[in-house]
């Protein structure tokens, strides 16, 4: 089915609980999707410094899976996202909590949250479905609702790392083999240089206090009208939490690997067994069961999944 828009295709993929938190996160069990959530929240509080006043904004918030878990340790947390459905299953996911607003998104534009509200701002794997025009349109609006001083977390595919630039070989292929009498995917991955995504952050305003490029995701954190001194005193901050920030190498590896299976250039086994041989990491707890997802979802081409004791 071809979508015309990002709020068609996101939409169509929340018509329930499960199928909105298999979308986001490639597992409908809850308790996976919290651990998920609060790794990633981990990386948002190590690389933004949230702190018990802040008030925090996430483009494309999904199902909530990381609002959910920084609204605890925030004063306030908003959520905004193009899909209605998706807002109403993380509405769902936030109902015991008081300090979580959310708004549904009708075009390139922050329009519902006024000038200099928020404290700090994060959008994590979204601005790579994004077309260039609408990446930067949103950067402008973190510009405007963020506060003097306030950071920006945000991140895209890294199309100069070898991984990523593997990752983006496989949507050429796929468009080599398509109809292409029809326009692309509305939602396709969209690929940066850090180089690039860097430009559209300083044209946005922003100035940047730390770019990580080391894996197949440009992440970098920016700042609104900051002094001298205090930038300097986040960059020192930042390098001491960068191991919690980064993407590790062997998040990079257990990736290209998952692509790979997704992809059909490796059966699930495979990557599996190489995820076996870290088990005891955190990364391997997120991708096991994206994984086993995969598998256990298309038993016509994987066969039935392999249990290990």
């Amino acid at each position: 089915m071809e979508f015309e828009n990002y709020k068609q295709l996101w939409d169509s993929k929340a018509g329930s609980q499960a199928d909105a938190l298999i979308a986001v996160d490639g597992s409908s069990d809850e308790s996976i999707v919290q651990s998920n959530g609060q790794f990633t929240a981990a990386q948002v509080i190590a690389a933004l410094d949230i702190q018990p006043h802040d008030r925090v904004l996430e483009l494309g918030c999904g199902v909530a899976r990381i609002g959910r878990e920084l609204a605890a340790v925030c004063e306030h947390w908003t959520g905004v996202d193009i899909s209605g459905k998706m807002i109403a299953r993380a509405t769902e996911r936030t109902a015991h909590q008081n300090n979580v607003s959310l708004h549904q998104l009708n075009r390139t534009s922050l329009e519902m949250l006024a000038d200099n509200s928020i404290d700090k701002a994060y959008s994590i794997a979204v601005m790579c479905h994004m077309d260039k025009e609408d990446l930067y349109l949103y950067l402008e609006e973190l510009k405007r609702v963020l506060k003097p001083g306030g950071m920006i977390f945000i991140e895209t595919w890294n199309l100069a790392h070898p991984v990523g630039w593997k990752r983006w070989q496989y949507e050429v292929n796929h468009w080599s083999g398509s109809d292409q009498s029809v326009r692309k995917d509305v939602s396709r991955n969209q690929f940066c240089t850090p180089d690039e995504f860097e430009l559209y952050q300083r044209k946005a305003g922003f100035e940047l206090i730390q770019t990580f490029s080391n894996s197949p995701w440009v992440q970098c954190i920016a700042t609104n009208q900051m002094d001298a001194a205090n930038i300097a005193r986040e960059q020192q901050r930042i390098e001491q939490q960068k191991d919690t920030i980064a993407y590790s190498i062997l998040f990079g590896e257990m990736f290209e690997q998952t692509i790979a299976v997704i992809y059909g250039v490796i059966h699930p086994r495979e990557a599996i067994e190489f995820i076996n041989k870290h088990q005891d990491t955190a990364e391997a707890e997120l991708y096991r069961p994206f994984v086993e997802g995969i598998w256990n979802g298309n038993p016509q081409q994987w066969g039935e999944i392999e249990r290990t004791a």
